[in-house]
């Protein structure tokens, strides 16, 4: 549904230079969100798409009063935001239910916040389970339902307050894809009548076609730190159609935006053909086995070396946050280029596809060794020491001079999988212990 004229002046929130770090283990900041800048006008659904850890649900928190920013300023219909403001709800990716309590009283507990009549609870709570398909569940417990059914008390719970902004943080990303597309096509026929006692959503996801399916804008984010890297107008009337023309040339759009830079740089930085990878950089991780099968599925016919991003998105049925870390692990180890919302095999990413296994390991140790430089810096620690071994420890604590804990464990963790493939170095995890078991 996009705004009615009328609608579009009725600004229900501003969100301007918004920042918010969090404290790290050596007294520093990890800086989360960096000059954060939307508007909310009523009769809008505002997609925030990017991949986990672009700061997406942070900011959605900040929105909701469950966080303070660090930097920048918050208004909702025109006041502060100082707290949770009563006029904002949220349904979160996790259902999030009381589980002793039965729908009934999990959609009335909000109300009950309120101190409202018994009488009025009763008649919102009940109006608000039958709004989102529930009627008859009502003294039903979360553990007899279904996630689906879950997911509708959640929303159920978020409306009966009767916000103007309700916030949606992945709320179909933990269904499985039937229920989740049946919940989407009710919501927005709800939205589009007018049924829904709400005046704008923003909604959270890593999912482009969703983003394309429900929103009338959508705000492209990019990663460490979390800023908006465009904003795009969806102009389609609803209901949408997934195989229209024009709904797979903005899919594809997207896909050339989110893949045309690097994630997280700055505006007008400029694009490289193979980004750099310092010892300080976050990895993905990644399996091998993923890492193989896309080379494999890309040097395969059809696409002979080069693939269109959203193509093998719906071929293999992976969401960005699947699919992007996998070609970017490609592209940071030379094994493709991804671009415009494509990605090429190298011709050592052709070799590698075409190659028996020992010649696809001995390919790979040698484009880890030159082109990730922790993996390099770790296999030299070893090489030095006369025992050839080295605590985790050792590396940890040079990972956390550059980022958080959580980031220092996930890259360490990243690297020590490719390296078991490509057999550069060993790692005992019991002892958590680095070791040249099985050299090059």
């Amino acid at each position: 549904m996009n705004a009615a004229p009328e609608l579009v002046t009725q600004k229900l929130l501003s969100v301007e230079n918004v920042c918010k770090s969090f404290p790290k283990p050596d007294g520093g900041e990890l800086l989360v969100l960096d000059g954060v800048n939307l508007t909310l006008v009523a009769g809008q659904i505002v997609g925030l798409l990017g991949r986990s850890g672009s700061g997406k649900s942070t900011l959605l928190r900040v929105i909701a009063g469950l966080a303070e920013p660090s930097a920048g300023a918050l208004a909702f219909r025109g006041e502060p935001i100082a707290g949770c403001a009563s006029g904002i709800a949220m349904v979160f990716q996790s259902f999030a239910l009381f589980p002793w309590l039965t729908v009934f009283e999990n959609v009335a507990l909000g109300l009950e916040a309120q101190h409202m009549e018994k009488a009025a609870i009763r008649k919102r709570s009940l109006a608000a389970i039958d709004l989102i398909g529930l009627d008859g569940f009502e003294s039903a417990y979360p553990r007899e339902l279904s996630g689906g059914m879950r997911q509708r008390v959640g929303f159920a719970r978020a409306l009966v307050v009767h916000p103007d902004i309700l916030l949606m943080d992945e709320p179909f990303s933990a269904l499985d894809v039937l229920t989740a597309e049946t919940l989407r096509t009710d919501f927005l026929d709800l939205w589009a009548e007018g049924q829904m006692p709400i005046k704008g959503v923003i909604l959270v996801t890593h999912n482009i076609e969703e983003a394309v399916l429900m929103c009338d804008r959508i705000l492209v984010f990019g990663s460490n730190p979390g800023r908006i890297l465009s904003e795009i107008d969806v102009t389609l009337p609803q209901p949408r159609k997934r195989l229209d023309p024009t709904f797979r040339e903005l899919v594809e759009k997207i896909y050339v935006e989110m893949t045309s830079r690097r994630s997280g740089a700055a505006p007008n930085a400029r694009a490289e053909r193979f980004p750099g990878l310092g010892i300080g950089t976050v990895l993905p991780r990644v399996s091998s086995n993923l890492l193989a099968g896309l080379m494999e599925t890309v040097a395969a016919p059809p696409f002979n070396g080069i693939a269109d991003l959203p193509k093998i998105a719906s071929d293999l049925q992976m969401e960005i946050d699947e699919l992007f870390p996998v070609a970017e692990t490609l592209q940071m180890m030379r094994f493709a280029e991804v671009e415009g919302g494509d990605i090429k095999l190298t011709p050592e990413g052709m070799a590698f596809a075409n190659a028996h296994i020992n010649v696809r390991k001995q390919i790979f140790a040698r484009h880890l060794l030159n082109y990730v430089q922790l993996a390099a810096h770790i296999r030299r620690v070893l090489d030095e020491r006369a025992s050839h071994a080295a605590r985790k420890s050792r590396f940890i604590d040079e990972l956390e001079d550059f980022m958080g804990e959580n980031d220092a464990e996930q890259t360490l963790r990243a690297v020590i999988s490719l390296a078991r493939y490509g057999e550069v170095f060993a790692y005992d995890d019991a002892n958590e212990m680095f070791n040249l078991e099985n050299p090059v």
